[in-house]
């Protein structure tokens, strides 16, 4: 389960009263496109690791640890450890409107002995905010404990688990990202970050949310596998115990098992034998974030499937229309939602924060879904009906369109919606 930031941000901004790059010439032609009344304003920009400020990293299609440009003393449940580190600071980059929340998500290569920090910093109309770390990742659990940062908060904004919330009245326009390779000092363990972007966005208050059209993806539906969190109620109480808890990391394994990328027998070897998904234990172990004490981090999922070589992201979608369009190109997609039973018939539970894996749309455009809040793996299919499922998915009170997009790097993303910031 994951209480959605969307949520949480409501309430932050009640009580207070969201790289890199230089624009491409699509994103800049639009940027200052708004979206319908009352939609989203959401955009997502990926690095290009080129321009900015390199200390001791090598920079081209991917970011590389090339040489140390110092040393630090870091501690953690497991300990207090030096790490000698390299840095790579992004250019300011123009968001086009006034966003009140940023995500950073990223894939990277990390082997044993190293680990990463990503940061951003924004910029509103009053100045600039102060760095904000926005997570500490690592595949393993043996060189640090991997972490979100929750509560760095100022009069500039907050960090919620994996998202920087802006304070009233200082929504940004520009951020830059910040990213932080480490490695056990004098080995020549090769960090390597991948990809690198953010989605910075702005979800206006509504309740409801009116269905869109659509029809690309009517009556396509994707083969992808059905895993059920709650087959493993009870399983590690050490990562949060299996059920409930473990919907995020079941709904990645799902994501990467439709692209035939998942742990293999000899990976999961230290899971029961007796459990029927050994897959996602192990998706839920390494996504797990120490801090939030939960398996549910938005970016530690996706920078989980780059385990794999896939690229993944975090992003907002405004409206089931452009969800369809991914469906389309074949990608499933991972949304999160929040809901009482009644207002998803077929649910049939409540939940403060869900994730499960759109697979397709039936004839008529409801939603076909891999949800994993199933009792086995043969319940998890499930159909929701296109306008209650878009209003629970997009509304203020949810996730505001949260979505995790997942694929193979050669596996090339359909065009986004014409007229709008791209974000994917």
């Amino acid at each position: 389960m994951r209480v959605p930031t969307a949520f949480l941000s409501t309430l932050l901004f009640t009580l207070l009263s969201a790289v890199l790059t230089v624009p491409s010439p699509a994103t800049a032609a639009v940027a200052g496109t708004k979206p319908p009344p009352g939609g989203v304003d959401v955009v997502y920009q990926r690095a290009v690791f080129g321009p900015g400020t390199r200390e001791g990293v090598k920079a081209g299609k991917t970011l590389s640890f090339a040489a140390p440009v110092g040393t630090i003393s870091y501690t953690d449940a497991l300990g207090t450890k030096s790490w000698e580190y390299a840095r790579w600071t992004g250019p300011e980059r123009p968001v086009g409107f006034a966003a009140t929340e940023l995500v950073a998500s990223w894939t990277a290569d990390v082997p044993a002995g190293s680990w990463l920090q990503v940061e951003m910093r924004g910029r509103h109309a009053a100045g600039q905010t102060k760095w904000y770390v926005l997570g500490r990742w690592a595949y393993g659990d043996e060189d640090i404990r991997r972490t979100s940062l929750s509560g760095q908060r100022d009069a500039d904004g907050t960090v919620s688990v994996d998202t920087f919330v802006a304070a009233a009245g200082r929504a940004i326009t520009a951020y830059q990202l910040r990213v932080t390779l480490y490695r056990t000092p004098g080995s020549a363990v090769r960090p390597v970050v991948r990809t690198l972007g953010a989605m910075a966005s702005a979800v206006p208050d509504r309740e409801t949310v009116p269905v869109s059209p659509g029809g690309v993806a009517w009556g396509v539906e994707l083969p992808v596998p059905r895993r059920s969190q709650n087959v493993h109620e009870g399983h590690y109480p050490q990562w949060d115990g299996g059920g409930e808890a473990w919907c995020s990391p079941t709904s990645t394994t799902m994501a990467l098992g439709y692209w035939g990328r998942w742990p293999s027998g000899r990976d999961t070897s230290w899971v029961d034998p007796s459990d029927p998904d050994p897959e996602v234990d192990y998706a839920a172990r390494y996504t797990y974030d120490y801090a939030y004490e939960g398996a549910g981090n938005w970016p530690f999922n996706t920078a989980y499937a780059g385990r794999y070589g896939m690229e993944g992201f975090v992003t907002r979608l405004r409206s089931l229309t452009e969800l369809e369009r991914l469906i389309r190109a074949g990608v499933p997609v991972v949304t999160s939602q929040s809901f009482k039973a009644e207002e998803l018939p077929g649910a049939g539970y409540n939940t403060n924060g869900h994730l499960m894996v759109i697979i397709g749309f039936t004839a008529t455009g409801d939603v076909i879904a891999n949800d994993p809040a199933s009792r086995d793996d043969t319940a998890v299919r499930r159909v929701y009906p296109r306008a209650n499922f878009e209003n629970v998915w997009l509304r203020s009170t949810g996730s505001g369109g949260i979505v995790y997009v997942i694929h193979p790097p050669g596996h090339r993303l359909p065009a986004t919606t014409p007229g709008l910031p791209a974000n994917w």
